[in-house]
C-alpha cells in the first residue's frame, strides 16, 4: 500500500530529498520515440528550465538532476529558515511569479488601501503560501503540471501523462547524499547516452562544469563546500573536485544490470578538464579577485571582448586555468 506523503517527508530528520517522476504514457517525455521515430529531445530544455525557475520561487535548493527520456531525478534541499525569515512582500512576491493568487493578494501588492479584515486575511494566505513555498510535494507539482500541460498540447491529446505519484526519499546523511546525487549524475552514462559525465547533457553535473567555463549561470544549484567566499551560505559538504572525482571513479565501475560506463583508456576528470588540484584551490578560493566582469577560458573570454566590444579583458591570465577541453 503506498505511503502518504507525510510519512515519507519529515524536515526534523533532513532537508536532503530524492525524487523521481515517471512517464505513465508508452510516448516518451524526451528522446527519441522508438516505436514512431518521433524525436521529444527539446523537451528536456522544457523541464531544466522549469526546475531551475522553480528554483528561483520556492525555497527550495537543487542539489542535482537529470533529465531521461520518460523520468527527471531531482535531489532536493528544503531551505524552511529561509521561507520563514521572508516578509509577508516576499512571500506574495514570490508565490505570485508562478500563481495568480488572490484578489485580495494582488490588491495589497499594488499597494491599495485594505481594511483591517482584508489585510488579516491577506496575512493568513501569505502563511498558507509561504509554507508551500517549502513544500516538496507543491514543487514537484508544479513542475509535473507545467511539462504535462505543454506536451498534451503539443502531442493533441489529454490525459494523464505522469504516474500518479512522484517517488520520494530521504537522504539521512552525508553518503547517503552524496552517493545519491552521483547516482542521479551518472544516470545518462549507465544509460549509455552519454560516455562521460561532462558530455552528459541536461543535469546538474554538466551545467555546473559549463558555468565553470563561463558558458552558462547555475545560481539555482546549491554551491560545493567553498565555491563561494561568503559566510553562513548553504553549501553541499564536499568540495567539487571531490564530488567530480568520486563520480568518475563511481562511473568507471561496471555493473551487470547497466550498458553504460565511463571507459578504462579515459584520463581521470579533472585531467580532461584541464584542471589541476592547485588551479582548482586558486579558482574556488578566490574567483572575485581573479576575475571582474567575465570568467571563462582563454576562448570565451576572448569572444566575450569582442562581442561587448571592450578593449581588454581582466583575468585573461587568469583564463588558462578555466580550460575549454571537454
Amino acid at each position: 500500500m503506498p505511503q502518504s506523503r507525510r510519512s515519507q517527508i519529515s524536515l526534523a530528520d533532513t532537508p536532503y530529498y530524492h525524487c523521481v517522476s515517471r512517464c505513465v504514457r508508452q510516448c516518451y517525455l524526451c528522446g527519441v520515440d522508438q516505436l514512431s521515430g518521433k524525436s521529444f529531445e527539446h523537451r528536456r530544455g522544457w523541464v531544466e528550465r522549469r526546475l531551475l525557475e522553480l528554483a528561483s520561487v520556492y525555497s527550495i535548493d537543487i542539489c542535482a538532476y537529470a533529465v531521461m527520456s520518460n523520468h527527471v531525478h531531482v535531489v532536493l534541499h528544503v531551505d524552511i529558515k529561509s521561507a520563514n525569515s521572508w516578509s509577508l512582500e516576499q512571500v506574495l512576491t514570490q508565490w505570485h511569479r508562478i500563481h495568480k493568487g488572490t484578489l485580495l493578494t494582488q490588491r495589497y501588492l499594488k499597494g491599495e488601501r485594505l481594511s483591517g479584515a482584508e489585510i488579516k486575511a491577506v496575512t493568513d494566505t501569505a502563511e498558507v503560501y509561504r509554507r508551500r513555498l517549502y513544500d516538496i510535494s507543491w514543487f514537484m507539482r508544479n513542475l509535473n503540471e507545467f511539462i504535462a500541460r505543454a506536451a498534451n498540447t503539443e502531442d493533441e491529446c489529454t490525459g494523464r501523462f505522469w504516474e500518479g505519484r512522484f517517488k520520494s526519499q530521504a537522504l539521512l546523511n552525508e553518503s547517503a547524499l552524496l552517493s545519491c546525487m552521483a547516482y542521479v549524475d551518472l544516470n545518462p552514462v549507465r544509460a549509455n547516452i552519454a560516455t562521460t559525465p561532462e558530455n552528459s547533457r541536461y543535469t546538474s553535473i554538466y551545467s555546473r562544469l559549463q558555468a565553470l567555463k563561463g558558458n552558462s549561470k547555475i545560481s539555482a544549484l546549491l554551491p560545493f563546500s567553498g565555491e563561494r567566499n561568503q559566510r553562513n551560505i548553504k553549501e553541499i559538504p564536499i568540495r567539487l573536485t571531490d564530488y567530480l572525482e568520486l563520480v568518475d571513479t563511481t562511473g568507471r565501475i561496471i555493473r551487470d544490470d547497466k550498458p553504460g560506463y565511463i571507459h578504462s583508456n579515459c584520463a581521470p576528470i579533472l585531467s580532461r578538464l584541464g584542471i589541476s588540484q592547485v588551479h582548482w584551490q586558486a579558482l574556488t578560493s578566490h574567483f572575485e579577485k581573479l576575475f571582474s566582469y567575465a570568467a571563462g577560458c582563454e576562448i570565451t573570454m576572448r569572444g566575450f571582448k569582442q562581442n561587448t566590444n571592450r578593449q581588454r579583458a581582466r583575468g585573461m591570465k587568469n583564463a588558462k586555468l578555466l580550460s575549454c577541453a571537454c
